[in-house]
């Protein structure tokens, strides 16, 4: 059995302890993933809250080949980066002081298909991400990392098979957060796993070596049913404090017809009011810009409102 780091459980006991009862006005929101022209202006940034953009997405398979095919940690830009330049995040930085950007890693598809977590080795898939995303996070001005692999598949080898099991997954994910943020590269980062067993396994594993190199856990409360009740929310969120211990969890809505989870429109406002009235509302992220244009944002306004009252 896999035991955790000595120093990073007493890191975790402790980040436990001085988390309770801490709210936060975090507010985080991914875009750029769906490509239907959103841009950082459109989305309306309330000066009271701490801002976080996020990128969706970098992934490390090919942009020249059909389909595309991984590339061992050699990550390529697949957001929408016409709308989403360089320039674009420069200006939002200097108009809105308190927003930062990030970028996310994986997602669930690549044209289509499932976008693996897939390393030829630990070794080469670690120096080819730190090589691959520190040119991209520098040209971008980008501030922080997410990690967003939903999927995860086996490397086949003549003699010998490599796996993407929980522990390949914590020595990659873990080392290249540590690696980034030792080298001044990123300032935070965040992971997004969702309820789902196999994935559960993986960024709990993660979580037990490397939760004291990762600031948030933007859990993907959308990815329970469509009709959660705010009792069922609050049950659910606890469960997942309880998963990643010591973590700032925060609270999540996705925008969009098809959206699962406590829709805002159901009580999600409501079970935040109640979090943050238990201090535990570390902050609200939202599954996605792209989605959200057609409504004008309006969640998103009331949920920066919510975080940024006293």
């Amino acid at each position: 059995m896999r035991t955790p780091n000595t120093l990073s459980f007493l890191f975790l006991l402790l980040q436990a302890i001085l988390a309770a009862g801490q709210n936060s006005n975090l507010f985080a929101e991914y875009i750029g993933a769906l490509f239907n022209g959103v841009k950082f202006s459109d989305v309306p940034v309330n000066s009271g809250v701490e801002f976080h953009f996020i990128l969706a997405f970098a992934i490390d398979y090919t942009t020249s080949t059909s389909p595309p095919s991984p590339t061992n940690g050699d990550f390529n830009i697949f957001w929408d980066s016409g709308n989403l330049s360089p320039d674009d995040v420069a200006t939002l930085k200097q108009e809105h002081p308190n927003v930062k950007v990030a970028l996310s890693l994986g997602g669930d598809s690549v044209s289509g298909d499932p976008a693996y977590f897939n390393p030829s080795s630990a070794d080469s898939w670690v120096t080819n991400a730190v090589s691959s995303l520190t040119t991209i996070i520098q040209d971008y001005h980008l501030d922080g990392l997410d990690i967003d692999y939903e999927h995860f598949k086996a490397e086949i080898s003549l003699f010998f098979c490599v796996y993407a099991d929980s522990a390949t997954f914590s020595n990659c994910i873990g080392r290249l957060i540590s690696t980034l943020k030792s080298n001044g590269v990123i300032s935070f980062a965040s992971i997004a796993p969702f309820d789902d067993s196999d994935v559960q396994s993986h960024y709990q594993a993660l979580w037990a070596d490397y939760g004291s190199a990762i600031d948030y856990v933007n859990f993907q409360f959308y990815g329970y049913d469509s009709g959660t009740t705010v009792t069922q929310f609050l049950d659910h969120f606890e469960a997942q404090r309880a998963n990643y211990p010591g973590g700032r969890v925060l609270a999540s809505f996705a925008s969009g017809s098809d959206a699962g989870g406590l829709s805002p429109a159901n009580g999600f406002f409501d079970a935040c009011q109640s979090l943050k009235n238990k201090g535990e509302l570390a902050g609200i992220f939202v599954w996605c810009a792209d989605k959200s244009k057609s409504n004008g944002f309006e969640y998103e306004t009331q949920a920066q409102n919510l975080l940024a009252s006293s």
